[in-house]
């Protein structure tokens, strides 16, 4: 298996000659810099025969020359190398951002997000670095060092023995170095990914830290974290510091050997003094290469340890692909049959013990039909949802839809037959226009496109956003927090709708709207969702309301499915969990109040009446253990 430089010079391959020319121009530098002690010497020995100033003159031009020369081989290399090498970075932050979207949900579940963002920016920056510069003058200062002890011995093999001698401890001191940094290296770069993750998700979760004054208690978290990593990086610069100390002290310590040895043996005639003046000035350019070695070793590590991480991600394995020879897939005539037959599930991570959260379940959806499914609080409804289009893959039994396994389809067919609207509406930080028409048909006329983004905004009711600032064209804020919990959850409504799906997902879409918008909506979606097949996870009898028929999810299976009247009178295990969840739902909806969630309508909007106060027995319930499926 290639390790990961060899799979770099890989990925550089339509680059290399780039790189070549750029090697090429940095070591023919190197050797032009080299060959200006042997001028000196030329000189130093002519001027005690030829006339001092024709020497000078014809020294000094050769010498001027030769540093004109060296300077245009420099920026040459810079020429060369560092626009290619960018593109190549391009390139690869591009694969790289492609891989993580195409990972299935399973894969972002176990992975922070301020680690996938510190090897997306920092990781391939340091790469780029490596290509650019490190691995161009690793090679370069090595043939320096290589050709300099050749001119070395060619003034005098005893002094150029002293060079050797020093050689051995600076190659021990360079392998011990290496293998402490490599160590050091990996572990900062883990911390930053870290620091990155907690940034993040306190940022994002900013209103609940502040609603539960739980910022000092956040910040000494992170202080806690900021100082592991300045210790990992103090450790870091102590290692390069000692490892620099020896790289400057040993090649002093030669030269001073040498400057003695020299003078003894220009003193009893073994060197002249042009000799004697040519190896110090080739010293002196060859000391530089070896003292460069610790910064080029620790820009070796870091590469290293930068390829090793960014080939985690590459190297994930994603086990939700397409297939190779796809079922074909008439999207216009799409009815939106929805079948699950004996479907199984249960995650990666689940131990031995622990029964399936989906443990065979069966379900018809009729085209065109509206299923309410409900389920106490982790029976799996929300899962169960994201299997359709794939977020999550079934481990037993399969799903169709008009008769065909979703596996078998094109996972693009797949998505643009499905769209889902989730309980935690996501939005992105762009216009309310884009967000959307985010899953919309990208070949509507400007004129349709019009008029599909006001019947999805009217159906959710979430024609505020015309009296924005710039109306539709207004950019909401990160993730939509400048906007309410309901303005967000009815754009993200919108949003599903205006994608036009056989059908359509959705996941308590009206938790955060208060009882007299969710009746709106409610009524406007019986209207618009007329002949697609709706599967809606449902918490509030008002949202079951919606439904044609029901399905009870409990212990994994599917135990009962009709209408709401038939089952409130024939299922008492249906009436406990519709009881169950009204009790829930208030609940929440009065912790959300009291955290900001629902009273803060943001910068466009006017807060709402605030509902009943929550008990001071419920005040600390976690919200993973009130609402919610994994």
């Amino acid at each position: 298996m290639l390790g990961p430089m060899s799979r770099l010079w890989q990925t550089v391959r339509p680059i290399r000659f780039r790189l070549y020319l750029g090697l090429l121009s940095a070591m023919t530098a190197s050797i032009v810099a080299l060959m200006i002690p042997q001028v000196l010497e030329f000189i130093v020995n002519r001027l005690e025969t030829d006339a001092v100033a024709a020497t000078i003159w014809t020294g000094g031009a050769v010498v001027l020359g030769l540093g004109f020369l060296e300077a245009s081989l420099i920026w040459m290399r810079r020429t060369f190398a560092v626009t290619p090498s960018t593109t190549v970075e391009k390139q690869i932050r591009v694969r790289f951002y492609a891989k993580v979207q195409h990972m299935p949900v399973a894969f972002h579940d176990g992975w922070g997000s301020g680690q996938l963002l510190s090897r997306m920016l920092t990781d391939i920056n340091v790469i780029r670095r490596w290509i650019a510069f490190g691995m161009i003058m690793a090679v370069t200062n090595t043939v320096t060092i290589a050709v300099g002890m050749v001119l070395l011995i060619r003034s005098s093999p005893v002094l150029a023995l002293v060079f050797f001698l020093a050689a051995v401890p600076v190659t021990v001191i360079a392998y011990r170095f290496h293998r402490q940094y490599s160590v050091l290296s990996r572990l900062s770069q883990d911390q930053n990914g870290d620091l990155a993750t907690t940034i993040e998700q306190s940022v994002q979760g900013i209103r609940v830290l502040k609603a539960f004054g739980r910022g000092p208690s956040a910040l000494d978290g992170f202080t806690e974290q900021a100082d592991e990593l300045r210790q990992t990086e103090v450790r870091k610069a102590t290692a390069v510091a000692r490892f620099d100390m020896f790289m400057f002290m040993l090649p002093e310590v030669a030269l001073s050997v040498a400057l003695f040895l020299g003078l003894h043996l220009t003193a009893n005639g073994s060197m002249n003094t042009g000799q004697l003046a040519s190896y110090f000035a080739t010293a002196t350019l060859v000391v530089g290469p070896v003292r460069m070695l610790g910064m080029l070793f620790g820009q070796a590590v870091n590469a290293t340890t930068a390829l090793d991480r960014h080939y985690e991600v590459m190297d994930a394995e994603n086990t939700i692909v397409s297939p190779e020879e796809p079922a074909e897939i008439d999207l216009a005539a799409a009815r939106g049959a929805l079948r699950l037959e004996d479907v199984h599930f249960r995650y990666e991570d689940a131990p031995d013990h622990v029964s399936d959260v989906l443990d065979g379940v069966d379900l018809d959806i009729r085209p065109g039909e509206t299923m309410a499914l409900v389920g106490v609080t982790g029976s799996g409804k929300s899962t169960l949802l994201q299997m359709v289009p794939r977020l999550y893959d079934v481990t037993g039994g399969r799903i169709t839809i008009d008769g065909i396994d979703i596996r078998d389809m094109d996972l693009t067919d797949l998505r643009t037959l499905t769209a889902v609207a989730f309980e935690d509406a996501t939005l992105f930080s762009d216009s309310v226009r884009d967000n959307v028409l985010l899953g919309a048909d990208r070949s509507l006329s400007e004129e349709d496109a019009e008029e599909l983004l006001h019947l999805a905004l009217r159906t959710a009711d979430a024609t505020y956003a015309y009296d924005l600032p710039e109306g539709v064209d207004t950019r909401i804020g990160e993730e939509g927090m400048s906007l309410s919990g309901g303005q967000r959850q009815r754009l993200a409504l919108a949003r599903a709708i205006a994608a036009r799906p056989a059908v359509l997902l959705l996941d308590d879409p009206l938790s955060a709207l208060d009882t007299r918008t969710e009746e709106i909506v409610t009524a406007r979606l019986r209207e618009v969702l007329e002949g697609t097949t709706t599967l809606i996870v449902a918490h509030r009898t008002s949202t079951v309301a919606l439904a044609d028929r029901v399905a009870l999810l409990d212990g994994g299976k599917v135990v009962a499915v009709g209408t709401h009247v038939d089952l409130m009178a024939s299922s008492a295990r249906y009436r406990w969990v519709i009881a169950h969840q009204e009790e829930e739902a208030r609940r929440d909806q009065d912790i959300e109040t009291m955290t900001g969630e629902l009273d803060l309508r943001g910068q466009w909007g006017d807060p709402p009446e605030p509902t009943a106060s929550v008990p001071a027995s419920e005040r600390n319930v976690p919200a993973s253990e009130r609402k919610g499926d994994r």
